[in-house]
């Protein structure tokens, strides 16, 4: 029963807008045929302006405030940061989907949107925030010519923890055409690295 509750608040809440609007035809039209007056409409126009505004300030500000506390961390999960910021779950994970939404790669046209160094990722059911220093040692390493288990063992220090990891972060890194060429494969480093030993 309550989450239907939430629903329905929830789906009123996104749509609060339009029922304001609504409210101020209302208003001004009342108001023009009863009176011919238009202030109840002007003042109810000025107060939607004003908490359209204010929602618009604080949803900005606390997705600020989200990526400044993420980019403290080399790799983070959606469950340490509610944990640290009193947050719940649901929300921070809402949040980080969003920001996984937009670290697609930009386009020529969109020169107004900057190209992101940080990566999210959705692995075993959260969301994973990954440090642009963490992406570019990744990089480093592959364009190197290092196979997944070199990555893990040379990425300890950056808190990735399993070869999974480090597959999807090429993977995502891949889809979202953020990672070049290797200047040597993988087999020929093991070669090379095999007939130095000897």
């Amino acid at each position: 029963m309550p989450s239907k509750i939430r629903i329905f608040f929830k789906s009123i809440g996104r749509k609060w807008f339009i029922l304001l609007i609504l409210l101020i035809l209302i208003i001004a039209y009342a108001g023009w045929v009863i009176a011919e007056n238009l202030t109840p409409a002007i003042v109810v126009t000025i107060i939607a302006m004003v908490l359209l505004i204010f929602s618009y300030i604080t949803r900005f500000y606390k997705s600020k405030k989200l990526k400044r506390f993420m980019k403290k961390y080399y790799r983070i999960e959606d469950k340490t940061i509610a944990k640290k910021l009193g947050r719940s779950l649901r929300s921070v994970q809402d949040k980080m989907f969003e920001l996984s939404q937009k670290q697609t790669k930009r386009e020529e046209w969109q020169f107004w949107r900057k190209e992101k160094k940080w990566l999210i990722l959705f692995l075993n059911r959260s969301y994973i925030f990954y440090h642009k220093n963490t992406i570019e040692k990744f990089k480093e390493f592959h364009h190197k010519g290092l196979g997944d288990k070199k990555i893990l063992e040379n990425l300890k220090e950056f808190n990735i923890e399993t070869r999974a990891e480090v597959k999807a972060i090429e993977d995502a890194l891949i889809k979202y055409e953020r990672l070049s060429e290797r200047e040597i494969s993988v087999k020929e480093r093991e070669e090379r690295e095999r007939f130095q030993n000897l």
